[in-house]
């Protein structure tokens, strides 16, 4: 809204410092602060209200220290980090670009889904929530949306890097054909037209682009043709993943939300290198147009989950439910996909991937435990005291903060190794 505004003052009325709004990283950091201020100063109302609405978590005894105590607690409280995201965005960002458009959407329908999760546990009184079968329809059905818009919209394209036996190569690097001298280095190597097409970034390979058509090279030309039927499952699974991985990541107070800001911000930078011509071409890695917009949404995201902290940190004063956990984490799947790191997700969101592997190794080695030497057996000899894997040091006698802090370090320390990839090769 405010990017259209003073870009009218400053053609029409040449308004005093309004093209400074035409810069994205002044623009990221008015997301940043107007979503810090939402979450922080009006977050501690929307609370209250909460409360005042007993809108109250309802706690299942699982035997963990301090269980009892977060009885009670306001929850729901996703729809503080929904507002923090979405008011500054709209405020803030180009909302005709088609990044930004599909973020807001995914945000909106992940939260969705979400929110009847809570409302039916809350008012309803049924402890198991929406049922799972609807969940994963949900989540199918906003990554079919994704991966259908990504394949088909003409806006969502990159730009190939110009070698030198292309023809345009001189003239893109003011190159002296007379002389063989190259006038200027900082000028980029992309080609001047975009194309369309399904690569994307895999880490720890000299070129690190992968071609999601290769996987049909058996069908011929034909592959680019129906690269979709490759690209759209590799999405909706990637969006269920995440999803899934944040939602069962919160858990105890600070977990999720902390996390989910030390992605954002390497998902920020990646998105800023990305989409910027001099950066992509310094690190050698494919040039998105059009994405560099996303850093406005990221920053919004990243003060959301901050924000949000301030409140949710042990002890917890409110938990962000599925209302948060759904939407942060399919943000996160959403995000990666746009700026083409998705194949980074294993090593980025490793938190997340490793507490929805330690709840799927438990239930199938319980199962075979069972069969194969009977339930009392299976019961005492569990893989995990307790999945998922936060539970588990829980019961071993960790405290909760210890944990949260000890997954902080491991979620920079991942962070930064995502970073490397993008040099490492």
């Amino acid at each position: 809204m405010f990017y259209y505004l003073f870009q009218y003052l400053d053609q029409h009325f040449n308004f005093p410092g309004a093209g400074v709004f035409q810069y994205i990283s002044f623009r990221a950091a008015l997301a940043l602060l107007t979503s810090l201020i939402i979450t922080m100063v009006f977050g501690k109302r929307i609370i209250n209200f909460i409360r005042k609405k007993q809108i109250g978590e309802t706690i299942r005894e699982l035997g963990l220290e301090g269980q009892k105590e977060k009885a009670g607690t306001p929850t729901m409280g996703g729809l503080i980090i929904l507002a923090a995201i979405i008011i500054p965005t709209l405020l803030f960002a180009k909302v005709h670009n088609i990044y930004i458009v599909l973020m807001l959407i995914s945000t909106v329908w992940l939260g969705s889904i979400g929110f009847m999760d809570d409302y039916i546990k809350v008012f309803k009184k049924n402890k198991e929530g929406l049922k799972g079968k609807f969940k994963v329809v949900g989540q199918i059905g906003i990554g079919l949306l994704v991966g259908a818009v990504f394949y088909f919209h003409p806006d969502v394209v990159i730009k190939e890097r110009v070698t030198a036996n292309s023809p345009s190569y001189y003239e893109n690097n003011n190159f002296d054909e007379l002389t063989g001298v190259q006038k200027n280095l900082t000028i980029p190597k992309y080609a001047s037209t975009a194309t369309k097409t399904l690569k994307t970034t895999i880490p720890f390979v000299k070129n690190n682009e992968f071609d999601y058509t290769r996987i049909l090279s058996f069908m011929g030309d034909k592959a680019v043709d129906y690269g979709w039927l490759i690209f759209i499952p590799i999405v909706i699974l990637i969006v269920t993943a995440v999803s899934n991985g944040a939602n069962i990541t919160d858990g105890i107070d600070g977990l999720a939300a902390g996390t989910s800001a030390i992605i954002g911000a390497t998902l920020g930078i990646l998105a800023y290198v990305s989409g910027n011509t001099v950066f992509a071409d310094y690190l050698n890695i494919m040039y998105i147009p059009n994405t560099g917009e996303l850093v406005v949404f990221m920053a919004a995201f990243v003060g959301a989950c901050v924000g949000f902290l301030w409140y949710n940190a042990y002890p917890a004063q409110v938990f962000m439910g599925d209302t948060g956990s759904l939407a942060i984490g399919g943000i996160i799947a959403v995000f990666a996909i746009a700026i083409r790191k998705e194949l980074l997700i294993p090593i980025l969101c490793g938190i997340f991937l490793v507490e929805n592997v330690s709840v799927i190794l438990q239930v199938y080695y319980f199962k075979y435990q069972k069969k194969k030497h009977g339930l009392e057996f299976a019961k005492a000899n569990r893989l995990f005291k307790m999945a998922p894997l936060h539970h588990h040091y829980q019961k071993v006698g960790f405290h909760e903060s210890k944990i949260v802090m000890r997954f902080f370090i491991i979620g920079i320390t991942l962070a930064a190794l995502t970073i490397v990839t993008l040099k490492l090769r």
